[in-house]
């Protein structure tokens, strides 16, 4: 992060990096209410899912669900980062994660160890060990199978591991096929996020320059362009603001407004053709 661009505009972090503090992310109400939900599942377990397009909000719920339950005190929480792998890496992550030694080519010893574990944790907490898993579409279907066997006790009637599953479109539409439906039916809780609208776009620009430091950084012009353009994705609303922030970094401009929008985002004029 540029030390120039922090003084210059007077910004604690860069409001539109995606490197923003969790502390400073925009919290919508069903965000909100998705995260409530699991706080009272972890009680008793079993899978939730969160879903929606590219860019429209779905690792900031988990970034925002991760930092709200690292707060409850004597919760076991890990965060799944190869969802493609293999089961014998999907279990050397599993045991790297909850910090027991595992034998990734002995799959019965190592559910053993895990859920041996897990059910201790139960016993001296009374949460169950909670597993996030991002960019769920990527994972095979051994691996979604293991997971819901693992995460299962006493012929299925007790939940021992509570898991959030996020992904694209594609996870939802995977979980329609049969080979899947027994884990979709376990389904508690559901988030999909979805394409917002120009005043929730300008509500979540308005938050993160006041955590920014700099509520006046952009005009309030340029603040309902783009909340207009963005076509309803906070990735896309992001990557317009950080454009036009490093444009004006260049230039040395105090602020951002319409036209210096115009001069980064004006279209090439079409090369006119000779008529023979």
């Amino acid at each position: 992060m540029s030390k120039k661009l922090l003084a210059l505009y007077g910004l604690k972090f860069n409001p539109f990096s995606s490197q923003v503090p969790t502390d400073a992310l925009w919290s919508p109400p069903p965000i909100e209410d998705f995260c409530w939900r699991i706080e009272q599942q972890i009680g008793e377990g079993g899978f939730a899912l969160v879903t929606g397009d590219p860019g429209t909000g779905k690792s900031a719920a988990l970034r925002l669900l991760a930092q709200r339950l690292a707060r409850v005190r004597d919760l076991s929480l890990g965060v799944l980062t190869r969802p493609q792998a293999s089961l014998a890496d999907f279990y050397r992550e599993l045991g790297h994660l909850f910090g027991v030694a595992l034998s990734p080519h002995n799959r019965w010893a190592s559910a053993r160890v895990l859920r041996e574990k897990w059910l201790q944790h139960q016993e001296s907490s009374r949460w169950r060990p909670l597993l996030l898993v991002d960019e769920a579409q990527e994972m095979g279907l051994a691996v979604f199978s293991e997971l819901r066997l693992l995460a299962s006790a006493d012929l299925d009637s007790r939940s021992i591991l509570t898991v959030v599953l996020a992904g694209d479109s594609r996870l939802g539409s995977r979980l329609e096929s049969v080979d899947l439906l027994p884990l979709a039916s376990r389904i508690r809780s559901r988030l999909r996020t979805q394409a917002l609208s120009p005043q929730q776009l300008l509500a979540c620009l308005q938050h993160l320059l006041n955590a920014a430091g700099n509520p006046k950084l952009l005009s309030p012009a340029l603040l309902q362009t783009l909340s207009e353009h963005a076509a309803g994705n906070l990735r896309l609303l992001i990557n317009l603001g950080n454009d036009l922030l490093q444009a004006a970094l260049r230039q040395e401009r105090d602020l951002l407004d319409e036209k210096l929008y115009f001069e980064v985002f004006a279209s090439e004029p079409k090369p006119r053709t000779k008529r023979p």
